[in-house]
């Protein structure tokens, strides 16, 4: 790795104690260089503060396991760098343009390299900010952005090639990476929160998933029990759906009674139960 200027580490033997301090000196350590960085990839302050402060949630969330990560820092760049360079997030840079540039410390040439450095492919860019901006080397570059090698060689070559078509000083590569990390060190970041509210935002937000898993495991088991409850104790067939037959005849029966029919029928009705002798013909 190449030597870069950049901040120097708690000192040994000063180290903090405490999870919170530990997790406190991480923050205000890594947290104003990585806001810088993640506002040149995206050249937007609001999607730049929201990836740094989301990769310090998932740190303190796992904090057992990045506490002893071997590079800590690294695992937070990570975790920042794949939240701003989200499909996402790329989809919504392409509708918008890139926030306004203020009055700040880069000068002509800074802004002219950042503007050209938002204008390369995410993978470019990425792949040029680690490795000329902060002096990661090859490997680490590769590992870092989930490529092989020479993928990534092939990016960086390609990533040099672009800007020095747009700005043809910078063909030489040490006056690219002398620039490219002035740049990263003077650029003005974006606001960020401060430790103790990031640490307390990744609590409440853990409280809020636990009660909602909880609520969502209630309401599972209540449904089941309530199906289980109304279920059919045995298997009913379905019934088949009617269908329409044709070819069948009208429907018939006996014909209407007549009058005569009708007074013979009254008759019988008032005669005794064991009815008369012999019922004699009358003529017409």
């Amino acid at each position: 790795m190449r030597n870069v200027d950049w901040p120097d580490p708690p000192a040994v033997g000063t180290e903090p104690r405490t999870p919170d301090e530990a997790f406190d000196a991480l923050y205000a350590f890594t947290a104003p260089s990585l806001v810088r960085q993640a506002y040149l990839l995206t050249g937007r302050r609001v999607i730049s503060q929201k990836s740094v402060e989301r990769a310090f949630h998932l740190a303190w969330a796992r904090w057992p396991e990045v506490a002893v990560d071997r590079d800590p820092a690294g695992w937070l760049r990570a975790a920042a760098y794949e939240y701003a360079m989200s499909p996402w997030h790329q989809l919504r840079s392409r509708r918008e343009r890139p926030d306004p540039v203020a009055r700040e410390q880069e000068g002509p040439e800074g802004r002219a390299l950042r503007e050209t450095l938002l204008s390369l492919p995410v993978s470019y860019r990425r792949t040029l900010l680690l490795y000329d901006g902060l002096g990661l080397d090859l490997p680490e570059t590769a590992a870092e952005t989930e490529a092989s090698t020479p993928a990534t060689a092939n990016r960086l070559l390609h990533a040099r090639e672009a800007v020095a078509a747009q700005l043809p000083e910078l063909t030489d590569t040490q006056l690219l990476q002398q620039r490219l990390g002035a740049l990263i060190r003077t650029v003005t970041p974006p606001p960020i929160a401060a430790a103790p509210a990031i640490r307390s935002g990744c609590e409440r937000r853990a409280r809020f998933w636990t009660r909602a898993a909880i609520a969502f495991t209630v309401l599972i088991v209540g449904a089941t029990g309530f199906t289980l409850a109304t279920a059919p104790t045995q298997y009913q067939p379905p019934l088949s759906p009617g269908e329409r037959v044709g070819g069948v005849p009208g429907t018939g029966g006996p014909p209407r009674l007549s009058k005569q029919d009708m007074m013979l029928r009254d008759k019988l009705r008032r005669a005794p139960a064991t009815g008369p002798h012999r019922l004699v013909p009358q003529p017409l």
